[in-house]
């Protein structure tokens, strides 16, 4: 039983994560974020935006070493390419009339 509990809080984690601003966001927050992207594979993404300029579809990070189009594919819902796609209009605070 303390197996399965642990192995559906490791789902749980990922089940939660935020989507990701591949074009500007760290390498740690990228690994936290995108499923079967580790510390080493986010540097990668990093390391290629800064060389090569900004994502400018999801499919292109099949692009950096290591990372495949099962990956890409896995991750499309989480995977940012601009903060507006985030941004989240914000209410207005006032007095019902």
């Amino acid at each position: 039983m303390k197996k399965l509990i642990m192995l559906l809080s490791l789902f749980a984690v990922n089940a939660f994560a935020a989507p990701v601003n591949v074009n500007t966001a760290d390498a740690k927050t990228i690994s936290d974020a995108l499923s079967g992207i580790g510390q080493k594979k986010a540097e990668a993404i990093v390391k290629y935006r800064e060389e090569k300029g900004a994502f400018k579809t999801a499919e292109d990070l099949v692009n950096v070493a290591g990372i495949g189009e099962k990956t890409v594919e896995k991750n499309k819902n989480d995977i940012l390419l601009s903060d507006a796609a985030a941004a989240v209009e914000p209410k207005k605070e006032g007095k019902a009339k």
